[in-house]
């Protein structure tokens, strides 16, 4: 009797559409179980201008433990337009150029492990968490309305936010020590 192909599959449901602020992959492993790697997206993070300076110009240590993670996919850097456009009008200014590195090599790190989203219009009580400095504020509108779970910072006034932040599931944090103990939990480094 010729062998019959099984009959195809049925097509599923759609997939379900992935959580707000979760990345596509790489996916991160987690806590297994018993024996088995469960798998979840990676989590994001919001840099500012001053952090995404500190690591990718100034080689800043306390924040070598945080690009290295972007760079390996455990963590996903998440920016606008906006943000572009600042980053590129500091590094246009008098004070950085006198130092006389070529800003190529920050730009290529941004195209290599930024992604570029449009800000989400924030809704309930998210819209009451207002930055002192309007200029911080697409930081803190992007990471609260994109679902980031940090949001790195050295600026007084965005920190000034970190409590009112974590009920948003939001960590407002600098770099260093403290932010490199969080990303150690996500998963061991490859």
């Amino acid at each position: 009797m010729p062998l019959t192909p099984a009959p195809a599959a049925a097509p599923s449901a759609m997939p379900e559409p992935r959580p707000a602020g979760v990345l596509d992959s790489p996916v991160v492993p987690v806590a297994p179980l018993i024996g088995a790697t469960v798998l979840e997206p990676r989590p994001m993070l919001v840099l500012d201008t001053n952090v995404v300076l500190d690591w990718l110009w100034f080689a800043d240590p306390a924040c070598a433990s945080l690009g290295q993670r972007i760079a390996r996919g455990q963590v996903g850097w998440i920016a606008t337009g906006w943000m572009r456009d600042e980053l590129g009008h500091v590094l246009r200014g008098s004070s950085l150029v006198a130092r006389h590195i070529d800003p190529a090599s920050v730009w290529a790190a941004w195209d290599r492990h930024a992604e570029m989203l449009e800000p989400v219009a924030l809704t309930g009580a998210a819209l009451r968490l207002r930055c002192t400095d309007a200029n911080d504020q697409p930081f803190i509108d992007l990471a609260l309305g994109r679902q980031a779970r940090w949001l790195v910072s050295r600026d007084r006034a965005v920190l000034k936010l970190a409590r009112r932040a974590r009920p948003h599931g939001l960590v407002i944090t600098r770099p260093g020590v403290a932010l490199d103990a969080e990303l150690g939990a996500l998963a061991p480094p490859r």
